[in-house]
């Protein structure tokens, strides 16, 4: 399955339906990412606020590619210039890894 994110809020839900659809708990995808599974729940509770390079490390676990498109060729002029006004979240999880 492909999934578009348009927003940050949008992370949480397909984190969660790729690590179900795995048949994977959060205790066993921490044990897998080698974290603790509160590190792991307190990361898909929140994933906007993770590095990138966090999110990586899931996303390779669970065998999902990250795949940037250019809006312009698929036809959809529409950008999300309001998220380049809004802050970026600071990374408030514990830096277990």
């Amino acid at each position: 399955m492909n999934y578009t994110i348009n927003t940050l809020d949008q992370l949480k839900p397909i984190l969660i339906g790729f690590r179900k659809s795995h048949g994977l708990s959060q205790k066993a995808l921490a044990e897998k990412l080698g974290i603790s599974q509160q590190s792991y729940q307190a990361l898909e509770s929140a994933p906007q606020k993770v590095t990138l390079e966090r999110l990586y490390k899931v996303l390779n676990v669970l065998s999902v590619k990250l795949q940037f498109v250019d809006n312009k060729e698929i036809g959809n002029e529409n950008t999300n210039d309001n998220l380049r006004d809004k802050p970026h979240p600071q990374n408030d999880l514990q830096d277990e890894w």
